[in-house]
């Protein structure tokens, strides 16, 4: 029943927070929040977005502190109504939320003629907490199925459980560079970023429970009593094969007098339960209520209360290249190169969930401890232009290309709907059709020698298919816009203050669900997806 929660597990808070990448943040300053395309910056967060226009500062130390606090709100709506329409789930739409309150950016740089230095830490990926209090679809398909398959023997109505589910994902770039100036047009760069990734995962599965003419009941007690009646009746079935009727029907049985007219009804009404001809021979009677003994009591132990606490941890380093070119005063081109980040996650496991026993009867958990798990971040490059209109007023332009179909994320998929096998771990080719691409532009005003105004707009399409999109992770094209403003306290000393939302475009997809452990009985529910974030920015810069 809960093969889902290992897909959980790779997916649940791997995804990038805010702006950028399908798992790459790019909002990195203060600045870029009210001026969300910085990829020409000459300014000090040119540490992460044009690392060659550093050698545009004033020669001497510079540094930069900014802090982004941001929420993000997701619904998905499910619309599975279960067998012929009749017992579906409780609620169809589920809301989450995921914030970072803290979203630091700290850049450090010693700039001198011909060379400069840089330092550089930040949220690379992840960097906020999601926390889904009423779980979501996925949590709920299989034990809302448990409602059809015990009404026509139980005479189930409804269902209900306590889920909850809470992650945490931070992965933190140290990144050190060396810029070059060429000449008076061009200069290079190079550096490198070393990648720690954590994720935490807490959760937990209580009080699955189906409501029966005798009141609420726990479903592990329902599948323990049908275990309990199964073998009772595997008990009677193997007296009679010890005592060398295995070869008969029970209706033959009784005809010989081995048993009562009572004994056969209370027999053959288990058989019939449990979907099997009553005309089989008592062999095969005892290996059916065998069969449903152990079925049933394994069920029952899916459905006990259950809790995970796990922490996955991992590193990576990327190589980073960067040049900046000046045809003139008014006009600065950037260009820059990531490589991709090769990282795989390893688990450490308190608690763990249990999804269900393999061929060998042996329990299959969600996160063994010490497993691992692939989770790249992909390369990319950024291209960047800002021209000078005129000497108060700048446009800027420039766009990212993500290589996410090289890299691997670590999806794992139930491709043969079957609940009884093991889910796949699949290559970002089969889930992204196209890499993904953001384009962005904006303005800035300088009003007078201390205040500046700014504002800018960004279009990003991600290139998923509806392979990639499930209720625990999914990625939309989206709109961002951002505004906000800066201050000079003093000729070294800026503030920066922005605010930026971002909308997602509506998304849906049909997803497959299999009812009762059938492979055969797949059902396709539509399921739809939204989201949007709202961020707000401040920092501040200063040299010396």
């Amino acid at each position: 029943m809960r093969k889902f929660l290992i897909f959980v597990a790779a997916t649940f808070i791997s995804g990038a927070l805010f702006a950028g990448g399908i798992v790459t943040n790019t909002n990195q300053s203060a600045a870029w929040v009210r001026l969300p395309s910085r990829n020409a910056s000459t300014e000090i967060d040119a540490v992460y977005y044009n690392p060659a226009g550093l050698m545009k500062l004033k020669n001497g130390f510079h540094f930069s502190v900014s802090n982004q606090s941001i929420e993000q709100n997701k619904t998905v709506e499910n619309f599975y109504k279960g067998p012929g329409n009749v017992f579906g789930l409780n609620q169809s739409k589920y809301d989450g939320k995921v914030s970072a309150p803290l979203f630091p950016s700290i850049y450090a740089v010693y700039k001198t003629d011909r060379l400069a230095y840089s330092l550089g830490f930040g949220p690379v990926g992840g960097g906020g907490g999601a926390v889904f209090k009423k779980g979501l679809p996925s949590f709920e398909l299989s034990a809302a199925d448990l409602v059809p398959a015990l009404q026509p023997t139980q005479g189930a109505d409804a269902y209900k459980l306590d889920a909850y589910f809470e992650g945490t994902s931070v992965f933190l770039g140290y990144q050190g560079g060396v810029s070059f100036k060429v000449n008076d047009m061009i200069s290079i760069a190079a550096g490198l970023r070393y990648v720690t990734a954590k994720n935490t995962y807490k959760g937990h599965l209580n009080d699955i429970e189906v409501e029966l003419p005798t009141g609420w009941t726990r479903a592990d007690a329902v599948m323990n009593g049908i275990a309990a009646s199964a073998t009772t009746a595997a008990t009677s079935t193997t007296a009679l094969h010890n005592g060398g009727a295995g070869s008969l029907t029970l209706a033959q049985a009784q005809g010989l007098g081995i048993i009562t007219a009572g004994q056969r009804a209370q027999l053959e009404g288990g058989l019939a339960a449990f979907g099997s001809p009553t005309t089989v021979t008592i062999d095969v009677a005892d290996a059916v209520f065998k069969g449903a003994a152990a079925k049933y009591t394994a069920t029952g132990t899916l459905l006990k209360d259950q809790s995970a606490d796990v922490a996955q941890t991992g590193s990576g380093v990327a190589p980073i290249f960067s040049i900046n070119i000046s045809p003139s005063d008014n006009l600065n081109i950037a260009i820059k190169y990531e490589g991709i980040t090769k990282m795989t996650l390893k688990n450490k496991t308190k608690k763990d969930f249990m999804t269900g026993y393999n061929t060998a009867g042996a329990p299959i958990t969600m996160f063994p401890d010490g497993d691992v798990t692939p989770n790249d971040m992909p390369a990319m490059i950024s291209a960047g232009v800002d021209y000078k209109i005129s000497p108060t007023f700048k446009l800027s332009l420039g766009g990212n290309y993500f290589f996410d179909k090289n890299a691997d994320y670590g999806h794992t998929m139930d491709l043969d709907n079957n609940p009884a096998t093991p889910t796949t771990f699949v290559k970002n080719s089969y889930i992204i059709s196209d890499n993904g691409y953001s384009i962005d532009g904006g303005l800035e005003y300088k009003i007078n020698d201390k205040f500046l105004v700014s504002c800018g707009y960004i279009y990003a399409n991600q290139g998923v298919n509806d392979n990639f999109q499930s209720d625990i992770d999914y990625f939309q094209g989206s709109q961002t816009f951002g505004f906000g403003g800066a201050y000079n306290v003093k000729e070294n000393i800026q503030i920066n203050l922005g605010f930026s939302y971002t909308g997602y475009m509506k998304t849906q997809n049909y997803i497959s669900h299999v009812f009762g452990g059938t492979p055969a009985n797949v059902y396709r529910p539509l399921q739809t997806y939204a989201k949007n974030a709202m961020l707000v920015g401040i920092g501040v810069d200063f040299s010396f």
